[in-house]
């Protein structure tokens, strides 16, 4: 399915839910009248077209800096307001199941005179329910805006210990701190972002690994936070690759030689970042015969995801290294490609799922609607001898916050064992 398609189906998919609910929102106006009347009708269908409106203007005009906070304000409301109208479903279909359940059971009286329920009745249970879903409605609106308040940059440091019996003595014990997902475009708090990076700075972690989405949609958007993030240093190295947004895929642009130049500007970002990225290659570290392989591959994901990655030309020259982890933007590409072409691999780094920006984490309890489109969607994972880790994600897109599922900073500490 092309991309215009999608994208039309999903609108229809909006005009749908807005038509059902108002439905609701007539039943419980029926008895009122005058201005209120128009002001919640108006209310009712001004907000969605407004704030449809006003995302499609900013993916059109370039209004700069501005045009972002209007893009992410336009689609969060967007995207409240289907959330929010899809809690009332429940309460219309009860309605309407409820109504037609009546209809039937009069036909089936032929021989009977149709004992048909006042009308007022009938208004006052079907005001019920619509009025129920209505106050409904306000719970997701409420967890929402609490994901934007307080989950957006509640950065988290998760720490994991991974024994590979064929680590060199030399790195026994070191330390990796992880960040994927930043997504700077989306960001409209810097002195939150520069929080982060201090909290990653104060593990004094050996190496860092950045596994893409810089940004989402064009490198631009990374300029006003090079500041923050080239604070990011550690002994032995940062080192990155490119996620999917990275490539300016999303973006519609004026020729391919715009896009390009796009591209060029990334690979120009993560050189003033002094970030080390590896595009399908890798860099040894270590000495002799103790040395450590850090493989980075473009962008490689199962399905409509782009498969720019070229695996084999990554770990070129890899062969003398006791152990190999792997920078790979989509987690798919474990199960996919990495396991079955290179068993050798002793672990990948991944992020790209966000873990949906929305979830539940209570002690061992996990449970996020990522978890249906993708197997391995958050923390660490294991098969035979080789590791996954996925993060959740520094940043965000789309909804400008986290519910459940909170930003990371990962710390993987390698031993032998």
């Amino acid at each position: 399915m092309s991309r215009e398609y999608l994208l039309l189906l999903i609108l229809a998919g909006f005009v749908i839910v807005e038509i059902y609910v108002y439905q609701a929102l007539r039943v419980v106006l029926r008895k009122t009248k005058g201005r209120l009347k128009k002001v919640a009708i108006g209310f009712y269908w001004g907000v969605p077209i407004l704030s449809l409106g006003l995302l499609v203007l900013t993916r059109s005009v370039d209004f700069g800096h501005f045009g972002r906070f209007l893009q992410i304000g336009s689609a969060f409301v967007m995207f409240a307001n289907f959330v929010a109208k899809l809690f009332v479903f429940p309460f219309l279909v009860i309605d309407d199941v409820r109504r037609l359940f009546l209809y039937i059971k009069r036909l089936l009286k032929k021989n009977q005179i149709a004992v048909v329920t006042p009308e007022s009745k009938r208004i006052s249970r079907s005001a019920f329910l619509a009025k129920s879903g209505l106050i409904m409605s306000a719970l997701p609106l409420v967890s929402l805006s609490y994901g934007i308040i307080a989950g957006a940059y509640d950065y988290r440091i998760r720490k994991r210990r991974i024994k590979l019996p064929h680590l060199p003595k030399a790195f026994d014990g070191i330390t990796i701190a992880q960040l994927s997902d930043i997504h700077s475009g989306s960001f409209f708090n810097k002195v939150a972002v520069a929080g982060g990076v201090e909290m990653l700075l104060h593990e004094k972690p050996d190496l860092i690994f950045f596994t893409g989405d810089l940004v989402n949609n064009k490198t631009d958007e990374v300029k006003d936070y090079i500041p923050i993030f080239s604070k990011l240093k550690a002994p032995l190295g940062v080192y990155s690759t490119l996620g999917n947004h990275d490539y300016g895929d999303y973006q519609s642009w004026s020729s391919a030689k715009a896009k390009q130049q796009n591209l060029m500007d990334m690979l120009e970002a993560h050189k003033i970042l002094g970030w080390d990225l590896l595009m399908n290659e890798s860099r040894l570290i270590g000495e002799q015969d103790e040395k450590l392989a850090i493989i980075g591959v473009e962008n490689w994901g199962k399905g409509r995801f782009a498969k720019y990655g070229q695996l084999d030309k990554a770990c070129e020259g890899t062969e003398e290294a006791a152990v190999k982890l792997l920078l790979s933007h989509d987690p798919s590409h474990w199960d996919a490609q990495v396991r079955i072409e290179h068993p050798d691999i002793d672990m990948m780094f991944a992020g790209h799922t966000h873990g949906f920006q929305f979830g539940v984490e209570i002690g061992q309890f996990k449970w996020s609607p990522s978890k249906y489109i993708y197997k391995q969607w958050d923390d660490l994972y294991q098969e035979g001898k080789q590791y996954l880790y996925v993060n959740r994600g520094f940043g965000f897109i789309g909804f400008p916050g986290r519910v459940g599922i909170l930003p990371e900073i990962t710390i993987v500490e390698l031993v032998r064992g």
